[in-house]
């Protein structure tokens, strides 16, 4: 593990390094780039700040990406199960994907209000696909020779679905739930800032016309951190729950 992590510690550190170069020999105004002291220095100063925001927007990132697990895996086992909805929603669904969330933001915030439901609302919009996407080509990515062997042995659909796809399905799943996780903290910032007097993004949103940068890089920080501890507890979650995924991995490395 500890040769695993010195790459990439070394890595961060050369361009930390570079970074803070930079910005002290004046390669950039220093509000638009702060060096990575100053940032240092605003996460120490303006700690319980960014704590009471941050309690705030985990919450909305952890509801919204259960509202988007939940919500994605129906859709998936609707689209795997009823070929007629696969050929009527899934070109709708992918079609979705192509309109910009800042359009979408400000309409939720009128038609849902100023509190968490719209905030849950476009996290769960940002992090439906990659859920859906990967859980339906994990069912339907079953080795057919499975769904032979489960009719040979006179399985209902529900039983052949339950005993076969759903495990098999089950990696691809939680690659799309660390997929979620990655981007969910960038809707929770631009759900905040389209309707919020608390959480990270509406921290951001004030910092920047106060000329406090830091204090806003300060924040993406702590949420780049945050979501990296998501993945790296659904990465254990994968470890633990579908072992054999890891050493077909390994195998095929």
């Amino acid at each position: 593990m500890t040769r695993r992590l010195l790459g990439p510690g070394l890595l961060a550190l050369v361009l930390l390094g570079a970074w803070e170069a930079y910005a002290r020999l004046g390669g950039v105004d220093e509000f638009l780039l702060p060096a990575p002291t100053r940032i240092a220095e605003a996460l120490w100063v303006d700690r319980g700040l960014l704590w009471d925001d941050f309690v705030v927007t985990a919450g909305e990132v952890l509801l919204g990406i259960g509202v988007a697990l939940v919500a994605g895996i129906g859709a998936a086992v609707a689209l795997h199960f009823s070929p007629l909805v696969r050929r009527t929603a899934y070109p709708l669904l992918v079609a979705s994907q192509t309109i910009p969330i800042v359009i979408v933001a400000p309409l939720l915030v009128v038609w849902l209000g100023y509190d968490l439901a719209p905030k849950l609302a476009i996290i769960g919009l940002i992090c439906f696909f990659p859920v859906t996407v990967t859980a339906l080509d994990g069912l339907r990515g079953v080795d057919p020779e499975l769904r032979k062997l489960m009719r040979t042995l006179d399985a209902s659909r529900w039983q052949a679905f339950r005993r076969v796809e759903a495990p098999a399905a089950l990696p691809s799943l939680l690659s799309g739930a660390k997929i979620a996780v990655a981007v969910a903290v960038i809707g929770a910032v631009l759900a905040e800032q389209a309707g919020s007097s608390r959480g990270l993004g509406h921290l951001i949103l004030q910092a920047i016309p106060q000329f406090e940068t830091a204090r806003a890089y300060a924040a993406v920080v702590v949420l780049s951190a945050f979501a990296v501890s998501l993945f790296g507890a659904l990465a254990l979650a994968e470890r633990r729950l579908v072992p054999w995924a890891n050493r077909n991995q390994g195998d095929n490395a």
